[in-house]
């Protein structure tokens, strides 16, 4: 039944004669989807935060705190261990390792895995975000659309970015933000064929979010920027910068888990017990933190008293500004605890959370100080821009999520300054965002829209067929009169288990050919080792890159170190060719629309 219903849509779609509009069509469709998965998400949250705050509301010094992270910690590790089999792939990076290494195959049980995991593990405490969720399930959509149609990785990875750009837009409300996000952190290049359908997802995302849920996340109360602040925003700038490199080498560390035991069900325990004292200690790391953080945006600092046990010492200034100080650097630390336990979230919220409360430092200590009045809700807001653009390497997102966050333009000049101060101080130390770094520097893969293409070339596709194959016992004199008859110059010698022993060229042969042949000898004498060997799931990128390092045309290539064949590098710039020009003619295509 479902074969011939793809059979009939397929026609459909070749009948319509335009694979442009196909992928609209399907980004519509993920998009509607992502945006579905995204307000379910933040409605199972919202519902166990509360189910979790009047809990513990009826018990003294709200000692449940210490013990309700753990439950969702473990029930995430349970669910990943028994029901999903260890099958999910949680965050951001490995959308990207999928990407550049899996032709953007996604497996299909990210969908629902990743609601009900990060629903667990935040909505009872665990101080982590739900956007890497949301955005590996949007991811999720669009790739199990595209392999559903049959589409090419190229078309995948475009829907796989809708998915996240609507993810993101249904969240935040925010659409330009969304598809900004997918292009920097993503894809890393704008295009028409990929910019057009990450519109219409982020816009198809944005309205089942206005239609099903009403609600804003944020509700900034910002004012004009007064020239007076600007020396202040660049401090903050300065600030960002220097915190997001402490996230980007604070947060892998503890997410490879700081609980060192192979038991997972106690490393879940230990790790939401200690989170759940530090939640004592600092109640605003429960969960994402965007109540607290909505209650500082409109000037309510009072809730940081709030199941505070420190609560009659904030009334002194000195003793809140090192509080919210503090919370600056235990949010990241949380976080990293949360996921390093076996919990399910990602860095954004916690970046947001942290960028917030460093531009409430600063406003709230230079107001303190009679300096000059500033105006607490733009740094806060400005505060997460900056955060967030070095974190991520993402200025542009940054600026328009919070610009349409806040419903206008006011902060833009505020926000360009600090985004690009905290961008610039990221990247003098790491060039790369934090999801790019582990993939580089553990997984060696590299951004870039050639990667994209490239993978999409598969090793079959490249192997060349201009090879024979010898045995390695094979006497020399027997081989001559082989080459002596064949029109190749390429010789593989495998052994008995026809595994690689090397390789034989003609042209490094050719003088011998005409010598007589000791008596005994063997191919095996005269064939050379290879200067590199390529195993068969290898990518096309990692392949070209190899090439370039020997500068040859051609190597081995070996599935458990039996020959495969010879990989040409010819063939592989010639099927990398003709994918740049398909995507330039979908470029033209787009443009005449």
């Amino acid at each position: 039944m479902l074969k011939s219903v793809l059979y009939k849509i397929t026609r459909w779609r070749m009948r319509q004669n335009s694979q442009r509009n196909f992928l609209i069509y399907c980004s519509v469709f993920v998009g509607m989807f992502a945006g579905l998965a995204a307000i379910t998400l933040k409605f199972l949250v919202h519902t166990m935060e509360e189910l979790s705050h009047n809990i513990s509301s009826n018990l003294p010094f709200h000692i449940i705190y210490v013990f309700l992270p753990a439950l969702g910690i473990l029930l995430t590790v349970a669910y990943q261990h028994f029901v999903n089999r260890d099958t999910i792939q949680k965050g951001i990076g490995s959308v990207l390792f999928n990407i550049k290494k899996n032709r953007s195959n996604l497996r299909y049980n990210n969908i629902y895995s990743q609601l009900i995991t990060s629903s667990l593990t935040v909505g009872f405490g665990g101080s982590s975000g739900l956007e890497a969720p949301i955005v590996s399930t949007g991811a999720s959509i669009g790739s199990n659309t595209g392999k559903f149609f049959n589409l090419t990785a190229y078309e995948k990875t475009v829907l796989i970015a809708a998915g996240a750009s609507a993810g993101i837009a249904a969240v935040f409300n925010s659409p330009i933000a969304g598809v900004l996000f997918s292009l920097e952190v993503l894809i890393g290049e704008i295009t028409i064929p990929t910019l057009i359908p990450l519109l219409i997802a982020s816009a198809t995302g944005v309205v089942v979010s206005k239609a099903l849920y009403s609600g804003q996340l944020f509700h900034l109360v910002t004012g004009g920027w007064a020239m007076q602040a600007i020396p202040f925003y660049v401090v903050l700038g300065l600030f960002c910068g220097w915190i997001s490199i402490y996230i980007a080498k604070v947060a892998p560390i503890l997410e490879k888990g700081i609980i060192k035991t192979e038991n997972r069900y106690l490393r879940a325990i230990a790790g939401g017990v200690l989170l759940g004292v530090m939640i004592i200690l600092f109640p605003p790391l429960f969960g994402e933190g965007y109540h607290y953080l909505q209650a500082v945006l409109d000037g309510h600092l009072y809730v940081l008293k709030e199941e505070n046990l420190f609560a009659s010492w904030l009334s002194n200034p000195v003793f809140m500004i090192g509080f919210i100080a503090a919370l600056v650097f235990t949010k990241i630390i949380a976080a990293g605890i949360t996921i390093g336990a076996g919990g399910n979230g990602g860095t954004f919220a916690p970046t947001m959370f942290t960028g917030a409360f460093l531009g409430l430092f600063v406003a709230f200590t230079v107001n303190q100080l009679g300096w000059v009045h500033l105006n607490t809700s733009n740094f806060i807001a400005v505060g997460m821009a900056g955060a967030l653009s070095g974190v991520l390497h993402a200025p542009l997102t940054s600026i328009f999520l919070i610009a349409e966050i806040t419903g206008g333009y006011v902060l833009f000049i505020p926000l360009m300054i600090v985004s690009a101060i905290s961008y610039i101080i990221s990247r003098l130390t790491n060039p790369h965002n934090v999801y790019w770094h582990e993939l580089i520097h553990e997984k060696d893969i590299h951004p870039g829209q050639d990667y994209v293409m490239l993978n999409a070339i598969t090793i079959d596709s490249i192997i060349s067929l201009q090879h024979v194959i010898v045995k390695s016992d094979m006497p020399l004199a027997e081989f001559y009169k082989v080459v002596a008859g064949s029109t190749v110059n390429r010789f593989a010698v495998v052994d008995a288990g026809d595994k690689l022993s090397g390789i034989v060229l003609v042209e490094e042969i050719r003088k011998q050919l005409f010598e007589q042949p000791e008596p005994g000898a063997k191919v095996v004498d005269i064939a050379s080792v290879p200067p590199i060997i390529i195993d068969y799931q290898t990518t096309a990128a990692r392949v070209l890159e190899l090439f370039d390092e020997v500068d040859v045309w051609h190597l081995p290539v070996v599935t458990d170190g039996r020959f495969v064949g010879f990989v040409s590098k010819s063939i592989l710039l010639s099927r990398y060719r003709e994918l740049f020009l398909e995507q330039h003619k979908q470029s033209d295509l787009f443009a005449k629309a």
